[in-house]
């Protein structure tokens, strides 16, 4: 199976990760907002961070792969390259299709493979092109830009525009219009790469009309798919993935557990709140328990979807839903509500487990790391000053591809 993921927790053996690449130093201040960052990261250390990362998960066993390199051998293939190329122009905004001409060779000159797709990934400034279409109203009403294309300096956040879900995957609509391009590039990765050689099942798509990201997406067990209902999930998009995981035959899935948190962007996802670090262990940010609501999604009668709000707390739900014995839920920033709330926004709440009761963490997150850690959690801890500021952690930047089954 070239996709294989049955759990949050199994032991991890393929993730796809993105490094992040020059599209962070295209951040201005003007654009932080609409790009969705809060500040603008130094590459040289992000780099270096997220090399780190890599060398944890490689050290552990774990095969990592790169999407731009696995892009890159996608269009090696003349006939998709000139196909990307065009999708590409397509879909980056009213200068890029006003320029699509000049832009198309531009690209289509770029011989090497891994060259081009880095250039569409951190933006093309207009300087490249030595032929620009003048365009006299457009240049007096819209404001004076330098770039062609925008940067895409959420591309490390791999785990958002697809979600691998057994054997299949959700290709995500994604909330923001800044982060719907980073979809091309999974598109034509898992459909044309030769490591995606089997045909894979795709439970949701990003011409379906409403919001998903992976981030809210979480393999309980090969029974049991989480969903986050957040700023970035919508409960439309539940229902349809819900409808098309159940019409799927050789799927294993047959309940759905929808997690109701705040719509804000502090909790942007629920894996920003919520992750799991051993069988029974959790991670929670203690600040959404209060207004937390959890419904289940089952098949009914006729092919109909029913859907029921579950009673009780966190910890019996989990349990019930999950068949544990028991659960411990462990506090992002201990007791102390202040350390919550900064450890949540350092993305405390956000690690990658590994293996059952191994997991991957921003090194800044002492308090969280420290009650892991006397949960009887291994904590590998990465370096995270600059990571950090994209506001994602280790399990936002990986999208795993495998894991062995519990």
């Amino acid at each position: 199976m070239s996709i294989k993921v049955k759990s949050e927790i199994g032991k991890l053996t393929k993730v796809m990760l993105h490094r992040p690449g020059v599209e962070l130093e295209h951040l201005t201040p003007e654009y932080l907002s609409k790009l969705l960052f809060d500040d603008i990261p130094f590459l040289k250390v992000t780099q270096k961070e997220h090399d780190a990362f890599a060398s944890v998960l490689q050290k552990h066993g774990v095969e990592v792969v790169y999407l731009e390199d696995m892009m890159a051998n996608v269009i090696e293939d003349v006939t998709m390259k000139k196909s990307f190329i065009k999708d590409f122009i397509a879909s980056s905004g009213s200068i890029a299709r006003s320029n699509e001409k000049e832009l198309y060779k531009y690209l289509m000159d770029i011989e090497d493979n891994k060259e081009l797709v880095l250039q569409t990934m951190a933006g093309i400034k207009d300087y490249r092109l030595t032929e620009k279409k003048e365009h006299p109203l457009s240049s007096l009403v819209q404001p004076k830009t330098t770039m062609v294309t925008d940067p895409i300096p959420n591309l490390y956040f791999t785990r958002d525009p697809f979600a691998s879900i057994g054997n299949g995957v959700t290709l995500n609509h994604m909330y923001s219009t800044t982060r719907r391009r980073e979809t091309l590039y999974d598109n034509y990765v898992l459909q044309h790469h030769h490591s995606f050689g089997e045909k894979i099942n795709f439970y949701y798509n990003p011409t379906l009309p409403y919001c998903i990201e992976g981030g809210d997406i979480f393999n309980f067990n090969k029974h049991v798919l989480g969903v986050g209902l957040s700023q970035r999930t919508t409960p439309e998009a539940c229902e349809i993935l819900a409808n098309n995981i159940f019409d799927d035959e050789e799927c294993t899935i047959d309940s759905i557990l929808a997690f109701d948190i705040p719509s804000l962007r502090a909790f942007m996802h629920l894996d920003t709140v919520f992750t799991q670090a051993d069988i029974n262990k959790f991670i929670i940010h203690p600040g959404i328990l209060p207004s937390l609501r959890i419904f289940k999604l089952t098949r009914g009668k006729n092919e109909s979807l029913k859907a029921e709000q579950l009673e009780g707390t966190l910890s019996e739900i989990l349990m019930k839903e999950l068949n544990l014995d028991s659960v411990e839920l462990i506090n992002c920033g201990g007791n102390d509500s202040v350390v919550a709330e900064r450890e949540q926004w350092n993305d405390g709440s956000n690690v990658l487990a590994i293996a059952p009761g191994k997991v991957i963490a921003y090194d800044r997150n002492i308090i969280t790391n420290q009650m892991l850690i006397d949960s009887g959690i291994e904590v590998l801890t990465i370096p995270s000053s600059e990571l950090s500021r994209g506001r994602g952690g280790p399990r936002c930047m990986s999208m795993p591809l495998k894991r062995e089954e519990l």
